[in-house]
């Protein structure tokens, strides 16, 4: 399996939590012989070259952050340029001529899947974004490949490389699964989540840990940034 791969995180890779966790997923894909084609949505310069590959390719992963139960607008401001095809030009013969020129028909719909990681750790609280997505494949004209769910991802890009590598091994088999299956519909992939809720007595824990040494951190990066105003303050409720 040869697929097209796109990191829809607007960060810049250097920055970009997602990259680190697709570099294992390539990695395991590379375990199973399949291959792919990285492409980053904060890079404007590739969105044509993305576009021209889009439809030509029979396995699509996007793998993209939630950000507040929200995906990136700059990947939905990608997709909305996409020239989705007609159902009719899904019909006859690939034929490849030459680097990524093909004529205007496709041989079958692309199966599109998805990555979806966030910071939230609850498995719980990516499952408005993991419906979306699953809705989101048909309108772009492909069939769905499903949804790798996975949170608690918020430090990945923070912690030190050692500390790094134990957060993002796990990828890896996930993209060894992908690579031998194109899609992530197995058992294993839905394991993958972890918890889909913490237990009651963990809830309250971080709760309490957010209104009292949270709040202190947050509060002390906001004045090193010259917030003169309480972050509780509410300027446009009235």
């Amino acid at each position: 399996m040869h697929a097209l791969i796109i990191n829809g995180s607007p960060r810049v890779k250097k920055y970009s939590n997602t990259d680190k966790i697709l570099e294992k997923i390539i990695s395991g894909m590379k375990d199973s012989g399949s291959t792919g084609e990285l492409y980053e949505i904060s890079d404007r310069k590739q969105w044509e070259e993305i576009r021209e590959k889009f439809y030509h390719f029979d396995h699509i992963l996007i793998a993209l952050p939630l950000f507040v139960e929200c995906i990136p607008g700059l990947l939905l401001e990608f997709l909305e340029t996409l020239p989705v095809p007609a159902k009719d030009e899904f019909a006859g013969e690939r034929k490849v001529t030459e680097g990524s020129e093909t004529d205007s028909a496709f041989s079958k719909k692309p199966v599109l899947s998805f990555l979806l990681q966030s910071g939230f750790a609850e498995g719980c609280q990516l499952r408005c974004g993991e419906e979306y997505l699953s809705i989101l494949s048909g309108k772009l004209g492909c069939e769905y490949g499903g949804t790798l769910v996975k949170g608690n991802n918020f430090g990945i890009r923070l912690v030190e490389e050692k500390d790094r590598e134990k957060m993002v091994l796990p990828y890896q088999r996930m993209g060894q699964i992908y690579g031998e299956e194109g899609n992530f519909f197995s058992e294993e992939c839905k394991k993958f989540t972890g918890p889909e809720q913490f237990p009651g007595w963990v809830r309250v824990m971080v709760g309490l840990m957010f209104k009292t040494f949270a709040k202190k951190s947050f509060d002390k990066a906001a004045k090193e940034w010259g917030c003169t105003k309480s972050l509780k303050d509410r300027p446009y409720e009235t």
